[in-house]
């Protein structure tokens, strides 16, 4: 909700947002780059015409 990352992740891939977000929060709690590959895709992604 904060970039669209997760629902642009959901929509790519025919998934329910709200899962991708749950997995998401999830993973954060997992050590890893998480947080720099969500920061990376919200520069990558692209905006959603309106």
């Amino acid at each position: 909700m904060i970039a669209g990352v997760c629902a642009g992740v959901a929509r790519r891939f025919g998934w329910d947002p709200t899962l991708v977000r749950i997995l998401t929060v999830a993973s954060l709690l997992l050590p890893g780059p998480q947080l720099i590959a969500y920061l990376i895709f919200w520069l990558m992604m692209p905006n959603d015409p309106a």
